[in-house]
């Protein structure tokens, strides 16, 4: 079965990657755009089977970028992903052709239903085996466990979630305030704190492998060092 294509076009080059990172381990095939006014090149000659449009953008905004794409194509799925959350701004964007119109910042696990929602998929797109090698563990990412030599673990959705981003991420620094936005909807103190949990948790499941490191990058967010 073809994975679906989707075309997100995003300015915000750190969102951009771990949202498609994200989509991508779910089975999607992501192309991503951050210039607005590349968005209906990009759209033709990707031909995708869903669009998730950012508002604000350089050159030229998701209104007229979806405009532009109804004029030829009036059934692919568009959906507008944006900070913009006033009324009119939600109205103007299901005039200008969209789908769904989700308000940031918003969770991972709601985008993807959302996505399912308008491509109307089967079960079976979402269950693509995936197996990564974080040095001697083995992450199933959907089964959600954790195997070591020494140890088997079951992880919560947030837990295996927040491995991805950090392991798709590796030896790069993740800003704390993507990760809530991504995974708790904001990045509230509440939610904050909650990460930190989380944090100590991975750092506990991960502890029988000395190369693997979750570092602390004070008043930024987290460095996960790999081999």
């Amino acid at each position: 079965m073809k994975k679906p294509t989707i075309l997100y076009v995003e300015d915000e080059v750190l969102m951009a990657k771990i949202v498609s990172d994200s989509l991508q381990s779910r089975g999607y095939e992501v192309v991503t755009e951050n210039d607005g006014a590349n968005g209906l090149k990009r759209f033709k000659a990707v031909n995708p089977d869903v669009c998730l449009l950012d508002i604000m953008l350089p050159h030229k905004d998701g209104f007229t970028i979806a405009d532009e794409i109804r004029a030829v194509n009036s059934t692919v799925p568009i959906i507008f992903l944006s900070a913009k959350s006033e009324v009119t701004d939600v109205v103007m964007g299901f005039k200008s052709g969209a789908n769904d119109y989700i308000r940031k910042p918003y969770s991972m696990e709601e985008l993807i239903v959302r996505i399912e929602n308008v491509l109307k998929l089967p079960d079976e797109v979402t269950s693509v085996p995936s197996e990564w090698q974080i040095g001697q563990y083995t992450f199933n990412t959907q089964r959600q466990t954790l195997l070591h030599p020494l140890s088997e673990r079951k992880l919560s959705y947030r837990e295996s979630e927040l491995l991805k981003i950090l392991y798709q991420n590796n030896n790069n620094i993740v800003e704390r305030r993507d990760i809530l936005n991504l995974l708790w909807g904001s990045d509230s103190f509440f939610n904050s704190r909650n990460l930190d949990v989380y944090i100590t948790k991975l750092r506990t499941y991960l502890k029988l492998d000395p190369l693997l490191e979750i570092i602390t990058i004070k008043g930024i967010g987290y460095r996960f060092v790999t081999p």
